[in-house]
């Protein structure tokens, strides 16, 4: 199948009136059949001319390899009394981040064309050629004044990317039927996420640099405590549940439940609300009829070693069916298969969540890839054992970033 790149080249070397790279082209390449189209105005020429060299600015920056960092290299490089760890931060992002977006848009040209042409995923695509464009311009970062206006710049960038995933979501939901082999869709979506993730973390990383708070340093918190993590995460999933069923499961944390260790908050952040979300809609769903207080709990294990820490999420909610165990790790599958008085329950909670989390991953069939994508580009493992019939435990493994032992790159 042609790719969305090839395509537009072929387009580009075929049509004299395509003067744009973006959906202002695709437009107007779906059109110029149809409809006469004006002489080339001075303007376009220039927009032409500008979107060639960013073109080739692209290009190059795609083929320099990224330079991710070690978690305990940001860790340990602290903070300095004259403010210089700002200018080394704001001076490494400088040149990383457009090579990190170069990336991600050769991910973008290498879909099938008629993927690429959906409004959705070509918004997103165009969404991080301007912000390759905003980036690869800004001058040097050689004083704190221009380190003030390129961390403004940053803000902007985190900003215009927050609906991103809901974006990519909708698209491929449409474009589905389109594409005939689901690894291209597992691939791709696997790196813009876990791209996307890297990116958010350094930004944030940096602009929390700003921020002098005792018990962390940029995003990570020096003595990162699970069972409080977790307590937060499931208090408010338990609100959610209560909302929309009128009465939520119980959570009970134990295990090695006073560790505390360096860690990066942000990605657990979604992981941990999916799992929890996943376990209690599965507890309250399997017990229809069940007073509130007599709803079995889910359960969190925690322990901790030398090497990594682990959190098992069990529940009683009845197993996950054998038809659907494969399916659950693929993108874009929901429960579309289910029942409709199921599926109409869970869409309804899947949208309460949605509107009142910082991610916006829920009900697009992105939960579990993602946590899959997300713990292994930390350097861990996420395992799920069912038991049909009774409840299902998943698995969290995640290395430690101190530095001790070998951890992964961000």
């Amino acid at each position: 199948m042609m790719s969305f790149h090839r395509a537009f080249v072929f387009a580009k070397t075929s049509r004299s009136r395509i003067t744009d790279f973006g959906l202002g082209f695709i437009r107007r390449y779906l059109s110029d059949d149809l409809i006469y189209q004006p002489a080339v105005t001075d303007s376009e020429r220039a927009r032409s001319v500008t979107s060639f060299y960013y073109q080739v600015a692209i290009d190059n920056a795609a083929k320099k390899p990224v330079v991710r960092l070690m978690p305990s290299t940001m860790l340990y490089s602290g903070r300095s009394s004259d403010g210089s760890h700002l200018l080394r931060s704001a001076q490494y992002l400088h040149k990383e981040l457009p090579v990190r977006l170069a990336h991600c848009i050769t991910a973008f040209r290498q879909l099938p064309f008629i993927v690429g042409c959906n409004p959705s995923l070509l918004s997103v695509h165009e969404l991080y050629i301007s912000s390759f464009h905003s980036l690869f311009e800004f001058p040097a970062v050689t004083d704190f004044e221009t380190e003030t206006r390129y961390s403004h710049t940053l803000t902007k960038l985190l900003d215009d990317h927050k609906d991103v995933i809901k974006m990519l979501a909708e698209g491929f939901k449409e474009t589905m039927r389109h594409i005939p082999d689901e690894s291209l869709v597992k691939t791709f979506l696997d790196k813009l996420l876990t791209s996307r993730l890297a990116i958010r973390i350094l930004c944030e990383h940096h602009l929390q640099l700003h921020v002098e708070k005792s018990n962390q340093i940029g995003v990570i918190q020096i003595n990162f405590m699970p069972k409080t993590f977790i307590e937060k995460k499931a208090e408010f999933t338990r609100l959610m549940c209560d909302e929309k069923y009128g009465f939520s499961p119980e959570v009970h944390v134990k295990g090695h439940i006073a560790i505390t260790f360096p860690y990066i908050p942000q990605p657990l952040d979604y992981i941990i609300n999916e799992l929890l979300k996943n376990a209690m809609r599965s507890v309250i769903e399997s017990h229809p009829n069940t007073d509130a207080e007599l709803l079995p709990p889910v359960v969190i294990t925690l322990a901790s070693n030398e090497t990594d820490f682990i959190i098992r999420v069990s529940d009683l909610g009845g197993g996950v069916p054998h038809d659907m165990l494969k399916k659950i790790w693929n993108y874009g599958f929901t429960t579309n298969e289910m029942d409709q008085s199921t599926q109409k329950q869970y869409s309804l909670f899947e949208e309460i969540v949605e509107n009142r989390s910082s991610g916006k991953f829920h009900g697009y069939g992105f939960g579990l890839p993602a946590c899959r994508a997300f713990v292994e580009y930390l350097g861990g493992k996420i395992h799920l054992e069912t038991m049909q019939g009774m409840g299902t435990d998943v698995y969290v493994r995640l290395s430690h970033i101190d530095g001790k032992t070998a951890s992964f790159r961000i």
